[in-house]
C-alpha cells in the first residue's frame, strides 16, 4: 500500500500536468496555433514524414519493377523480332541462290542440241570411296541407265542401275570405277578419266609419257564412250608427271564442286556430237 503522502504527491503531479495541457490548450504561439497543436503537429509531422519517405521509397522501388518488366517483354519481343527476319533472310538467300541455279541450268539447256531434262538432287550417299546422288527424275521421265548427268559447270555422272518411276541413282565422275572418255582441249591428246580416292580425285590414263600435257590445261569430254556429250568439261591438270612405264601420271581437278550440287540435267538421249569447248 502506498503511503498517503506519496499519494498525495502523485495527485498534485497530476493535477500540475492537466493545467499545464489546458494552458498550452489556450495559449497561442506566435505563428498562431495553441502550444498543444503545434507541440502535437510537431511531433505527428515527423511520423508523417518518415512514412511519407517511406512511400515515395516504395513507390519508386515499384515503378523501377514494373519498368524493369516492361523493358524485359520488349527485349523479348524485339529478340523473337530479329529471330524470325534472320530465319526469313535465310530462306531469302536460299531462294535467291536456287533461282540462280535453275538460271545458270536454264543457260546450259538452251545450248544443248541434245534432249534434256532438269532435276534435283534429293539424297547424297554416304558410302566413301563411292559417291553417288539420288535424283527426283526416272523412268517415268524417260531416265533409263547410262545416260549422262550434267551441271553448268561440267559432267557431273552418269545413271546407274535401273531407275524408279520417280528417282534414279547417279554415280559421279569422282566415284570408285568411275571412267569416261576424254581429252586435253589443247593439245588435242586424248586419255581415260577416273576416278579415285586422292586429292585431286581424278586420274587422266593412258597418256603416253611423249604426250603435250601441262599444267592447267582444260581436259573435256571425248565424246569416244557413248555416254557424255563431247566437248563438255572434266576439269583442269594440276600435276602431270613421267610415269615408271609408258603413260604418264596425270592428276585433273574436277571443275565441279561436288559437294554443291543440287541442280543437274539429264541427257536423254546417247550422244553423237555435242556443244561445248573442244567440240
Amino acid at each position: 500500500m502506498l503511503d498517503i503522502r506519496q499519494r498525495t504527491g502523485y495527485l498534485f503531479v497530476a493535477v500540475m500536468l492537466g493545467h499545464l495541457i489546458l494552458i498550452s490548450a489556450q495559449v497561442p504561439t506566435k505563428s498562431g496555433p495553441h502550444v498543444l497543436q503545434a507541440v502535437a503537429l510537431g511531433a505527428f509531422s515527423g511520423v508523417q514524414r518518415a512514412a511519407a519517405g517511406l512511400a515515395g521509397g516504395l513507390h519508386a522501388v515499384w515503378t523501377g519493377y514494373v519498368d524493369l518488366r516492361g523493358v524485359r517483354e520488349e527485349n523479348d519481343a524485339l529478340r523473337r523480332q530479329i529471330g524470325e527476319l534472320q530465319v526469313r533472310l535465310q530462306e531469302e538467300r536460299a531462294l535467291a541462290q536456287r533461282a540462280a541455279g535453275f538460271e545458270r541450268l536454264l543457260g546450259l539447256r538452251r545450248q544443248m542440241t541434245l534432249p534434256t531434262i532438269a532435276a534435283e538432287v534429293i539424297a547424297g550417299d554416304a558410302t566413301p570411296g563411292f559417291h553417288t546422288i539420288t535424283i527426283d527424275r526416272g523412268a517415268r521421265d524417260g531416265v533409263t541407265r547410262d545416260m549422262a548427268v550434267i551441271g553448268p559447270t561440267g559432267i557431273i555422272g552418269r545413271v546407274i542401275g535401273e531407275p524408279v518411276a520417280n528417282a534414279a541413282q547417279v554415280q559421279l565422275i569422282i566415284g570408285k570405277n568411275a571412267a569416261a572418255g576424254a581429252l586435253v582441249e589443247r593439245s588435242r591428246v586424248s586419255g581415260v578419266i577416273v576416278g579415285g580416292a586422292g586429292d585431286p580425285p581424278l586420274l587422266l590414263e593412258y597418256v603416253s609419257n611423249l604426250a603435250d600435257v601441262r599444267t592447267g590445261d582444260l581436259v573435256v569430254t571425248s565424246g569416244i564412250d557413248g555416254i557424255y556429250p563431247k566437248g563438255f568439261a572434266i576439269g583442269r591438270v594440276e600435276s602431270a608427271e613421267a610415269g615408271p612405264a609408258l603413260y604418264r601420271v596425270i592428276r585433273v581437278r574436277p571443275d565441279v564442286d561436288f559437294s554443291t550440287v543440287e541442280e543437274v540435267l539429264v541427257v536423254l538421249a546417247a550422244p553423237s556430237t555435242g556443244p561445248g569447248a573442244g567440240s
